[in-house]
């Protein structure tokens, strides 16, 4: 197979989640564990730091191999969705893997795979782990993919577990209260693993506490011993960083993921950092977690996190997708200096999209629009939806189209923002 006909073969021929929603989720590691018997157990060859949560979890795991890296570890990544290429997913020291490790494993498993029926998550998890045990990596970074007690990525035991936060997504999957959320995100709190919640919450704290005690797993909340302040977002050589200090250390950093919320991400890294270097794991100096932050992007390839795409107009991407996502959004927007504001928006169709539409700034000028996947919300029913709330706007068969338009009509000192989904996003790039 060509590599062309090999991503045809798993991205159409297998459930993913991405382009079908809700009907490719397996509820149970089952699949995984006759993938991992089928390849001896792959996992077991490397180390691993496993992070989940809401938000904020891909842009943890990209702080955290960029340091590693920094260090000089070989680093393996895993993470998704992708956004322009598949090999997105697979990453070592921010290299993504070859079309042909990704043929040639897809030939060498696909008839004993398809006994077992797989989806599109659980084939590339396996190709991951396998992957990363032959090229022989120090350790690796993987990113729940949804929830984390039955996400595929659950068969590992890592050295340290993250979760980043929680708040309401994939409700229809994961339960429709924080507390039942946190209770799948969970699930990757492993027997005598220490553990790092990166926000405290009053709905959720009391679930991290019980599954610790529960796994005799030391846990730690990062905002009890890292304070991360935000300063202001700097235009350095016509790229944007993040300035912010740690605890009160006089000097100011930057950070080349411009997000304000990234606050909460830097404190987290700081965290996990703290007790890799405590438990022995890794020696990482404050050099190399500072010189790593202000190069996430290069080292590891991070797209999509407030990411400006041009200038004059200033025109600003973002993956943050759901409430608090939107949220922090919002605060982006409002601190970045602009004129007028135009919202190139797509939406998914199986989510309540009416949180997010009310949240949204009536006097923005909407471009509704529609990714290009299964999944999309018809840019007509968006927009309709959208009314309700008072939001106005034209209509776009593409995003392409919808950011062709948002430019055109923006004036020099306008913002263009484009997101309400990754796959949004994705087509952007």
């Amino acid at each position: 197979m060509t590599y062309k006909e090999t991503l045809n073969y798993l991205f159409e021929q297998l459930p993913m989640f991405h382009r079908i929603g809700a009907a490719a989720y397996k509820a149970d590691l089952d699949n995984t564990h006759k993938l991992m018997d089928e390849l001896k157990h792959p996992y077991q060859r490397f180390k691993a730091i496993h992070v989940a949560g809401t938000n904020g979890k891909g842009s943890t795991s990209h702080m955290l191999a960029a340091v590693l890296q920094e260090a000089g570890y070989k680093v393996g990544l895993y993470t998704s969705p992708h956004l322009k290429d598949f090999r997105e997913r697979i990453r070592i020291n921010g290299k993504m893997i070859s079309q042909k490790y990704v043929i040639d494993f897809v030939e060498q498993h696909k008839k004993k795979f398809e006994k077992i029926a797989p989806s599109f998550f659980e084939w590339t998890v396996a190709l991951a782990f396998n992957y990363f045990a032959d090229q022989e990596i120090d350790i690796a970074i993987v990113e729940v993919g949804l929830g984390g007690r039955l996400d595929s990525t659950n068969v590992i035991t890592p050295e340290l577990s993250v979760i980043t936060n929680i708040s309401f997504d994939h409700t229809n999957l994961l339960g429709n209260t924080l507390e039942k959320i946190a209770i799948e995100k969970a699930g990757i709190i492993k027997l005598n693993v220490p553990v790092v919640i990166g926000e405290r919450s009053d709905g959720t704290d009391e679930v991290f506490i019980k599954t610790a005690i529960k796994n005799e797993a030391p846990l730690f909340f990062a905002e009890d011993g890292f304070r991360v302040k935000a300063g202001r977002q700097v235009n350095k050589e016509g790229k944007l960083f993040l300035e912010y200090k740690v605890n009160d250390e006089k000097s100011t950093q930057l950070c080349d993921l411009p997000g304000l919320y990234q606050t909460k991400n830097i404190a987290t890294v700081c965290a996990a950092i703290a007790i890799l270097n405590s438990e022995g794991v890794c020696e990482i100096t404050s050099k190399h977690f500072y010189k790593a932050l202000s190069n996430v992007g290069e080292l590891t390839g991070l797209k999509g996190r407030w990411q400006v795409l041009q200038q004059k107009p200033l025109v600003i991407a973002d993956t943050g997708h759901n409430e608090a996502g939107i949220k922090e959004v919002l605060k982006n927007i409002k601190n970045t200096p602009h004129k007028n504001l135009h919202f190139v928006i797509g939406m998914v169709n199986d989510k309540d999209v009416s949180k997010v539409l009310s949240m949204l700034p009536k006097k923005a000028i909407y471009y509704f629009t529609k990714a290009s996947i299964p999944r999309a919300l018809d840019e007509k029913e968006l927009q309709a939806q959208a009314l309700k709330y008072k939001l106005k706007g034209e209509t776009y068969s593409t995003v392409k189209k919808a950011m062709k338009a948002s430019i055109f009509n923006a004036g020099k000192d306008d913002l263009v923002f484009i997101g309400g989904s990754t796959f949004t996003v994705a087509d952007a790039l």
